[in-house]
């Protein structure tokens, strides 16, 4: 699985990366970015749970 981020759409609320640290952080434009190219099986359920948490749904995972 990976993970996209419409850095346009950031609000830079950091929700994702309290819920899913493995894959988001916040980079130092302070908006929200994935930092892995895959998403680690053991995280992917925390991954998607930051998706579906995004106050403003820019968070994309194929």
């Amino acid at each position: 699985m990976k993970a996209y981020i419409d850095r346009d759409g950031c609000i830079s609320c950091d929700l994702c990366e309290v819920i899913c640290p493995e894959v988001f952080r916040m980079a130092d434009d302070g908006l929200a970015e994935v930092y892995v190219d895959e998403i680690p099986e053991e995280v992917e359920e925390t991954a998607l749970e930051a998706r579906d948490s995004c106050p403003v749904e820019v968070i994309t995972i194929e």
